[in-house]
């Protein structure tokens, strides 16, 4: 390790616990203003359905990364199921800003809802509006999950463009095949 990580991380020692959590919330917001940022860059450039397609293409490798930094920390093997995947859904960056819920939950079936969205939220209130993230979230979702476990298949519900239930802005199923 460099001397500036050690030190780095001799100051989050020192820290507590209140001082962490608010850093880990601060992290995840920075990581999603960045996010966003890009994304607006890139539909600046080029045009909105160019940019959907680049943040596609991010999300399908990132998601799997997260999946599995996520599994590592949690101490899971691939192949855990839909409990494996519900506990990891609690580990999430966006899980530290979003309100979000799984019901449904079986050995079997899940379903997820992403109940309070800070980005859809944050358009609402400035009247624009829903972003249509649809087809990054097939892709993020099904990814997260078969990194989770390849038996894992994904659903949408529910998810902008398509019309919504002013409970949540989207759904997902999950199922465990054989």
């Amino acid at each position: 390790m460099s001397a500036d990580l050690d030190q780095g991380l001799t100051l989050l020692q020192d820290l507590s616990k209140a001082e962490l959590i608010a850093i880990i919330v601060d992290d995840a917001k920075n990581w999603l203003a960045h996010d966003g940022l890009w994304f607006q860059a890139v539909e600046q450039r080029f045009d909105l359905e160019t940019a959907i397609d680049i943040d596609r293409a991010a999300w399908e490798k990132f998601t799997v990364v997260e999946a599995k930094r996520i599994m590592s920390r949690l101490g899971l093997e691939a192949g855990g199921g839909i409990p494996a995947l519900v506990e990891c859904f609690k580990h999430r960056l966006y899980a530290r800003l979003n309100l979000q819920e799984s019901i449904e939950v079986s050995e079997t079936r899940a379903v997820f809802r992403m109940v309070d969205c800070r980005v859809q939220s944050a358009r609402k209130r400035k009247g624009l509006p829903d972003f249509p993230c649809k087809s990054v979230g097939l892709v993020e979702y099904a990814e997260f999950a078969r990194t989770i476990d390849p038996r894992i298949t994904t659903r949408c519900i529910a998810c902008p463009p398509d019309p919504h239930p002013d409970s949540f802005w989207c759904a997902w199923e999950f199922t465990l095949g054989q």
